[in-house]
């Protein structure tokens, strides 16, 4: 009787950590995957495309006219404010899709496959970012078609998107504290209501802080939402100043700074 004998190959170690390249390309699947999820819940495609649109639309119609007087003036100063303000709005999704992965499961799921652990909430802020595109330039779009007209270059108009994109990109932050902490995601929605709708309406996305008694003029003029508003109508409209500029780039610095440790460390002890 012949015995035949099998040597096992030795098991492959396992590698405790992922190259940063690897890491890209996982979070850019998970950026991905978020997206495509939009086919499954087009009420998400309809808050950042159809209510930003008819938010324009009243405002230019209803109120443009007794603001401003006329309503091509009057979309030619809210526009730019208006885009602001959307933006911000559209950096909850960051916080409501990650709250629902974390009340669900999936997070814990994608945490124990061999992935970067940064990579899942990479992919949300990074698929945020394309939301965020999407959503300016359809506001852009609907303005054009309304008579909205720049004032600028196309350089210009550039470093005014880029400039938004990376303001929306410290502030989603923000959302992702907000995601982490909150019971269910219709609690990420009242901090929108609560927290979002005042600051920007404390501002001079809708009408100038001139316009406002004088004890409320200091508030909105030291509102980071002004400053932002004030940054892209001078890239979009009057010419860009510095001042404006330089104040958001440090208002997105300060608060990726502040609330980025926050997001971290109360995701880690939530997980």
């Amino acid at each position: 009787m012949t015995t035949i004998s099998t040597t096992l190959a030795p098991p492959r170690p396992i590698t405790p950590r992922v190259s940063p390249m690897e890491g890209l390309r996982q979070t850019m699947t998970l950026a991905w995957r978020t997206i495509v999820q939009v086919r499954h819940n087009p009420w998400e495609l309809g808050d950042f495309s159809i209510q930003p649109i008819m938010f324009v639309l009243l405002f230019t119609f209803v109120f443009g006219g007794a603001i401003a007087g006329d309503t091509e003036a009057y979309l030619t100063f809210m526009l730019p404010g208006m885009i602001v303000m959307n933006m911000l709005f559209v950096t909850l999704y960051v916080g409501q899709g990650l709250n629902t992965d974390l009340t669900k499961g999936v997070f814990d799921r994608l945490r124990s496959l061999p992935i970067a652990r940064w990579s899942p909430l990479a992919g949300r802020i990074a698929a945020d970012q394309v939301k965020q595109a999407w959503s300016i330039v359809l506001v852009l779009a609907v303005g054009l078609v309304l008579g909205f007209r720049f004032g600028t270059d196309a350089l210009s108009v550039l470093a005014a998107i880029a400039l938004l994109l990376l303001f929306a990109l410290a502030f989603s932050w923000v959302s992702v504290l907000v995601g982490v902490v909150a019971k269910d995601p219709e609690r990420v929605q009242v901090f929108g209501f609560t927290v979002l709708f005042p600051v920007t309406f404390v501002s001079n996305v809708f009408v100038p802080a001139d316009t406002m008694p004088g004890w409320l003029q200091g508030a909105v003029n030291a509102n980071p939402v002004s400053i932002l508003a004030d940054a892209c109508r001078g890239l979009m409209v009057t010419g860009a100043e510095a001042t404006p500029i330089i104040q958001s780039l440090a208002w997105a610095g300060a608060i990726a700074v502040v609330f980025a440790p926050l997001s971290v460390r109360a995701l880690k002890r939530r997980v």
